[in-house]
């Protein structure tokens, strides 16, 4: 009876975790898979696969455009993320206080990040435009000639980091401001008895014990940023002349616009093994600036 019972009870918990186990197979480790041994492969999808061995790895390491990819990568999140930690950290303090409306200020702020990036991408476009847009609408009101914002060599990659940071913001936000809240107000009580200022405390108390929540933020958004995607491909499309091509759309051109899946898979797994070692040394460093103790 005793074994019987076991083996029901071993039955009901497989039964309860099957349907998540068979998504998590057919849909991400038999892909992940298939991948891995494709990007061993020359292969079309109309033509049998042919193995080349190393020859995918090879190509994409000296490829001008994916280098270029992974240049414009690095621009893209030396942008992005101070801006978005350190705006973070600013409205996080200021949603933090006991403002009258401050729930509903905190709604506006995550309103842009439960918005499809279709939809962002397409209006921003539009308000971008260096012809009819309202950006330099706004700015020749006060005699300022904008440029052509995302067709501009110099301005298309910071226009693509102003509107990742505007949308990503109320997120890094929300993630802070939960930090914040679980502070404990005897730091800030005995800071106050020592006589610290407001900044003071801010340096001395706030910021240090809120390292674990921003690292978890800096983890996040150096992953997001190495797939930035969506913004590109509607926004500037990798242009102008490749200057915001990034290496997620480098790999879908080359999949499902040129159909070499083998070199795309191969692509697919050096961002993969860029992503996995940035996030192994960002584990290693945290030991030196990220505070536990609260």
């Amino acid at each position: 009876m005793v074994g019987q019972k076991r083996l029901t009870k071993i039955a009901v918990i497989i039964g309860f975790l099957f349907p998540s186990l068979a998504g998590l197979l057919l849909f991400q480790l038999i892909p992940m898979l298939s991948s891995a041994v494709i990007s061993f492969t020359n292969w079309d999808l109309l033509t049998p696969a042919k193995f080349v061995g190393l020859d995918n790895y090879r190509e994409a390491l000296q490829d001008e455009k994916t280098l270029t990819s992974l240049w414009n990568i690095l621009q893209y999140i030396v942008g992005y993320i101070p801006s978005v930690l350190v705006l973070g950290v600013l409205f996080a303090v200021l949603l933090n206080r006991k403002l009258r409306g401050v729930k509903l200020y905190r709604l506006f702020m995550f309103v842009p990040v439960i918005t499809s990036w279709v939809a962002v991408s397409i209006v921003w476009r539009w308000l971008l435009n260096g012809q009819n847009g309202l950006v330099n609408y706004l700015l020749s009101l006060v005699g300022i000639q904008g440029p052509v914002w995302l067709q501009d060599f110099f301005w298309a990659m910071p226009s693509i980091i102003a509107v990742s940071v505007w949308k990503d913001l109320g997120y890094v936000t929300v993630i802070l401001l939960a930090g914040l809240q679980e502070i404990s107000e005897d730091y800030y009580e005995a800071a106050t008895i020592d006589g610290a200022s407001g900044l003071q405390k801010f340096w001395s108390v706030t910021l240090p014990l809120l390292t674990p929540s921003l690292f978890f933020v800096l983890i996040i958004s150096l992953i997001n940023g190495f797939q930035l995607f969506d913004q590109v491909l509607i926004m500037t499309g990798g242009g102008p002349a490749g200057q915001t091509s990034t290496l997620v759309q480098q790999i879908y051109g080359n999949a499902f616009q040129s159909y070499k899946m083998g070199f795309a898979s191969a692509q697919s797994w050096l961002l993969f093994v860029i992503i996995f070692a940035v996030t192994i040394v960002q584990q290693q460093l945290q030991k030196r600036w990220v505070t536990y103790d609260r």
